[in-house]
């Protein structure tokens, strides 16, 4: 058995409103028949952090798991990012953006209404302001009625665009399209080769660019390393299990919460690509005149791995529109070599969990 050490402080769904010292630290001496990759650290300790290095005289004490380590990209991830997807539609972005100036809005008015005496008293806000309008039988305050249409704006634009998003995914079903003929040349974290591209009917190839990220950690040796029970109270940043029909891999293997994609349909493939909370990647490149060089993150990332803990996954994106306008894109993973060169950085690349972001 080959050992090697893990410690990863994977950042939860709602990163951006978390302290990373406030997550645990999850430290682990990792058991395995194959042999673990060269060391590599990515992030600092005091913040988001990845590492997978040799064992030494100190790690007698950290917990022992027994996983596979593997080269091979894992299932989950070949079912769920792997293949044709299509693009959420742009308002759902919009209408995130506005939820926070809505419910404002709504607040400020509620609490002007309530103070409504004492600011005409003073003489702070004219009286039009509080002004009601008679509608039918009863009075309603002018600025609830000003406020409220702007509070439930965001609420019917994700509505009209769930339903959109709901009729390309089935008519995508009804009419679905073959994978690409691709070629792959020469390949390694600092490029990605495409000597062939040819695309299905009906659809044409934009651009494309290489990816890396690392997979959410599974919950079973989270739960194991940390000393906690499966049906327990699960760590800061980790959600509670969900019921066994599941579709986003945050939910299947790890910390899912939150609204990590918006609706989907519910047969068929998942054809809306959730994102990995911590990515990286290359600039895009137009596809004109192949081959093309795709060129990779600029940081020093480790190749392909994938173990329970840390799971290094590297990918090729295709963004495509079809012939009625569906901006679409094709993604399959790749297997990349680790680079001959010192691996690691410090500030950990982590993105919002919300696909549409």
């Amino acid at each position: 058995m080959f050992r090697s050490v893990q410690r990863v402080r994977y950042p939860p769904f709602d990163h951006e409103n978390s302290d990373p010292e406030g997550i645990p630290l999850v430290e682990v001496l990792l058991e395995s028949e194959s042999p673990p990759p060269p060391e590599f650290k990515i992030g600092n300790d005091k913040s988001w952090i990845l590492e997978w290095r040799a064992e030494n005289e100190n790690d007698a004490g950290l917990p022992i798991i027994t996983k596979e380590v593997t080269y091979a990209t894992l299932p989950f991830l070949m079912r769920t990012r792997n293949g044709w997807y299509i693009e959420p539609d742009p308002m759902h972005k919009i209408a995130r953006k506005t939820i926070f100036p809505g419910v404002l809005i709504l607040v400020v008015a509620l609490l002007m209404h309530a103070l409504e005496p004492a600011l005409i008293n003073i003489g702070f806000i004219p009286d039009l302001l509080f002004t009601p309008i008679s509608i039918g039988p009863l009075d309603y305050p002018l600025m609830i009625l000003i406020a409220f249409p702007v509070f439930v704006t965001p609420i019917l634009v994700r509505v009209f665009a769930n339903i959109k998003d709901i009729r390309r995914q089935n008519e995508y079903i009804s009419n679905p399209l073959t994978n690409p003929e691709i070629e792959i040349g020469e390949l390694c974290t600092e490029f990605v080769d495409l000597t062939k591209i040819k695309m299905p009917k009906g659809i044409e190839a934009k651009r494309a660019r290489v990816q890396v990220g690392v997979a959410i950690p599974e919950r079973e040796a989270l739960l194991s390393a940390m000393g906690r029970k499966r049906f327990g109270q699960p760590s800061p940043g980790m959600s509670t299990e969900l019921p066994e029909r599941r579709i986003s891999t945050a939910d299947e293997h790890g910390t899912g919460v939150g609204e990590s994609m918006p609706m989907t349909v519910g047969r068929g493939r998942l054809l809306l690509l959730e994102p990995m909370r911590v990515q990286d990647f290359g600039e895009w490149t137009k596809v004109k005149d192949l081959p093309i060089r795709m060129l990779g993150p600029s940081k020093p990332w480790p190749g392909t791995i994938y173990s329970a803990m840390i799971a290094v996954h590297w990918e090729i994106v295709i963004e495509a529109v079809r012939d009625d306008g569906t901006l679409m894109k094709w993604v399959r993973p790749i297997t990349i070599d680790f680079p001959l060169t010192e691996i690691g950085f410090e500030d950990l690349p982590v993105r919002s969990g919300r696909s549409e972001s």
